[in-house]
């Protein structure tokens, strides 16, 4: 697949409706040089998501049944405003687990939700029900090109902003995001897929050599918490040989303490994942290895300001 070609495709596709988010320079303890921060959290709704959603929904017609995805949240959210703003009907399958942030959050954009008992892969078996029955257009949270490639409009973009590192973390669910990475870095930096110990599908794909379910929990579950991991991202893993690391729901815990402390920075548990390698010893760089962080969400549960 030429990825390349899809990601710039992609950034035309969706550039006047995604923001251009930030990026930082932060100093870790113990870690020699800047620490690189990708500020992905300020992106619409909140998460990176809203780059797949958008160039979803551009890439082609839209049916007269319109718009259905599963979500663990922010995907949800990021498609519901994507289809509002496109003028498309949108119906939302979230878990409980999704807690009441996201689903206020998706509530706001006036699409339809309905919130499923139980974990992520519920709430997608009863999407793809109605995909099924109505016609509607499913937009996949991250096993679907153009999901991928939306996402990986994020890496290019960093890119574009200066980026330096040799190697980026970036914090993996169903793996859509550090998918969109790869294909647009190709092997030209190093990437490290961070997980949590207790939601690590990619590990666990990665140990076994295939796809395999996986018990989710945690802190993070409700972000990261995909119970197999995407074909695409595991694909390109293999090919890629990507590095792994996973780390307590105490070390993400802490890495949102230190962002909010010391960065003023508020993100989700998720969001901090990939932080929390650096910050747990879970990933060690070498004294001249330049490091970047994809901080990736940041709908905190319960909402600061509700």
């Amino acid at each position: 697949m030429k990825w390349k070609s899809l990601i710039g495709a992609a950034r035309e596709r969706i550039g006047g409706h995604v923001r251009h988010t930030p990026v930082a320079e932060v100093r870790l303890p113990g870690i020699d040089l800047p620490v690189a921060l990708k500020l992905e959290q300020m992106q619409h709704t909140g998460s990176f998501k809203a780059r797949g959603a958008f160039n979803t929904l551009l890439s082609g017609p839209v049916p007269q049944a319109g718009i259905v995805a599963a979500s663990g949240g922010n995907h949800g959210a990021a498609v519901a405003y994507a289809a509002h703003h496109l003028g498309h009907d949108a119906q939302i399958f979230v878990p409980e687990m999704a807690g009441p942030a996201k689903i206020a959050l998706i509530e706001r954009t006036g699409a339809k939700l309905t919130v499923v008992p139980g974990e992520y892969a519920n709430a997608l078996a009863m999407a793809r029900e109605v995909e099924e029955a109505s016609g509607a257009m499913q937009v996949h949270a991250y096993d679907a090109p153009a999901t991928v490639a939306g996402q990986g409009t994020c890496m290019a973009e960093w890119e574009d902003q200066g980026l330096k590192a040799d190697t980026v973390l970036i914090a993996v669910g169903g793996g859509g995001l550090i998918a969109g990475a790869m294909a647009w870095l190709a092997g030209r930096r190093r990437v490290v897929a961070v997980e949590p110990e207790t939601s690590c599908a990619l590990h666990a794909a990665l140990e076994t050599g295939a796809p395999v379910d996986v018990e989710v929990s945690g802190v993070a579950a409700n972000a990261l918490g995909a119970r197999r991991i995407g074909e695409i991202c595991f694909g390109l893993a293999m090919q890629q040989e990507l590095a792994s690391v996973l780390v307590s729901d105490a070390a993400i815990a802490e890495a949102q303490r230190w962002l909010w402390q010391e960065a003023r920075q508020l993100v989700e548990p998720a969001g901090a994942t990939a932080l929390a390698a650096l910050i747990s010893g879970a990933y060690v760089p070498a004294p001249d290895e330049r490091v970047a962080v994809l901080i990736c969400g940041g709908n905190v549960a319960p909402d600061p300001l509700a």
